[in-house]
C-alpha cells in the first residue's frame, strides 16, 4: 500500500509475531519490527519474512523508544503502529483516508478477541481524568465495572459501529501522520520500558489541536491477555503504575496529582503489609514497597523519577 509504513515492537513475541507480520505484509505496506533484545525466537519467526526489516536493539530501549526508531526508519507519511499480537482485518485504506484531511492527526479502528468478538473498554478510551485514575487505582471499576466514572473513561456509551471523533484509540493499532508526529517529537521515552506512552502522545495532539478519528471499518484481531513487552506481570504492575504517575504529574495539578498519589498508597501499603505475613511474601513486599516510593516521590517533588527494577526484583 503506497505511503503506509507499519511499525511493530516486539519483546519475546514469538507465539504471535508470525501471524500479526503475515496480515501485515499482505497489505503491501513497508514494515518495519523493531525488536527489544527478545530472548525467545522472535527474530527467526522475523527473519523468515524477508519482506520485514528487523531492527534488533541488543537490549530492551522500552516501548516509546522502539516506536521512535521504527518510525524513524520509515518515510512514509502515513504509519500504522501494531502490537505484535494484532492480526489485520482490513480496513487500513480508510485510515488513510481519514488522516487526508489536514486537522486530523491520528486514527484507530475496532480490535476484535480470537472469537470475533469486541475488545470494548480497549477499542477507545477518553483520556483518564483524575477520578478515573483513582477508581482504576483503588479498584472500584473492577469492582463496580458500571459505575458512571468508568463508562465515560472506557466509552460504554459510544456506539461502536460508528465513526467518531475520539479522544484514544488503542495504541496497538493506532495510524499517525508522519508530519505531526515529528512536529510533536513522537513517543516520549521517559515512559519507559511501557505503559502511558500512547495516551500521553495522543493527549498532546489533542492539546495541539488536531483531530482523532475512530473508524469501525478499520479492524483487527488481538489476542491480548498476557503482559507486554514479555516482562512478568509484577514487573508489568510496577512499570503501570510508574506511567500512571509520569502521566499525572505532566498533566494534573497539584491537588489532583495529589489526590491519586495518596490513592496509589492507600493500595498498596496493605498489600504490602500482606506481604510481611505470607509464605514467600517477600515479592509483595517488594513491589508495593516499591510503588509506595514512587507514589510518595510525585507527591513531594511532583516528579515521578524513572522506574528502575533492582536485581533483586528482576529475576521474578
Amino acid at each position: 500500500m503506497r505511503g503506509v509504513g507499519i511499525v511493530i515492537v516486539t519483546g519475546n513475541s514469538e507465539g504471535e509475531i508470525g501471524a500479526c507480520l503475515d496480515a501485515a505484509l499482505a497489505t503491501g505496506a513497508e514494515v518495519v519490527v523493531v525488536d527489544n533484545a527478545s530472548t525467545d525466537q522472535t527474530r527467526r519467526e522475523v527473519l523468515r519474512r524477508p519482506a520485514a526489516r528487523l531492527i534488533a536493539n541488543p537490549w530492551n530501549r522500552g516501548l516509546a523508544a522502539g516506536v521512535n526508531q521504527g518510525v524513524g526508519a520509515l518515510g512514509r507519511p502515513f504509519v500504522l503502529l501494531l502490537d505484535p499480537d494484532a492480526v489485520l482485518l482490513g480496513g487500513v485504506a480508510a485510515l488513510v483516508e481519514a488522516l487526508s484531511e489536514p486537522a486530523a492527526a491520528a486514527a484507530g479502528g475496532k480490535l476484535v478477541d480470537e472469537r470475533g468478538r469486541w475488545q470494548a473498554g480497549l477499542v477507545v478510551r477518553r483520556f483518564p481524568t483524575p477520578r478515573a485514575l483513582v477508581f482504576e487505582v483503588l479498584g472500584v471499576n473492577r469492582l463496580w465495572p458500571g459505575n458512571p466514572v468508568n463508562r465515560r473513561y472506557r466509552c460504554r456509551d459510544l456506539n461502536l459501529d460508528a465513526a467518531a471523533e475520539v479522544d484514544q484509540p488503542a495504541g496497538g493499532f493506532l495510524m499517525i501522520r508522519r508530519e505531526i508526529w515529528q512536529e510533536l517529537g513522537g513517543f516520549d521515552e521517559a515512559f519507559h520500558p511501557v505503559w502511558f506512552e500512547d495516551t500521553d502522545f495522543l493527549k498532546r495532539v489533542r492539546q495541539a489541536g488536531y483531530r482523532i478519528h475512530y473508524l469501525p471499518s478499520a479492524a483487527a484481531r488481538r489476542r491480548g491477555g498476557r503482559p507486554p513487552g514479555g516482562f512478568s506481570r509484577q514487573q508489568s504492575l510496577f512499570y503501570w503504575y510508574d506511567g500512571l504517575l509520569k502521566y499525572s504529574a505532566r498533566h494534573f495539578g497539584p491537588p489532583a496529582r495529589w489526590v491519586i498519589c495518596l490513592a496509589v498508597m492507600l493500595r498498596c501499603v496493605p498489600q504490602a503489609v500482606l506481604g510481611i505475613f505470607r509464605p514467600k511474601g517477600a515479592r509483595r513486599l517488594a513491589i508495593h514497597g516499591r510503588i509506595i516510593g514512587l507514589a510518595a516521590r510525585c507527591l513531594v517533588s511532583g516528579r515521578s523519577g524513572r522506574a528502575s527494577w533492582s536485581p533483586m526484583v528482576a529475576g521474578w
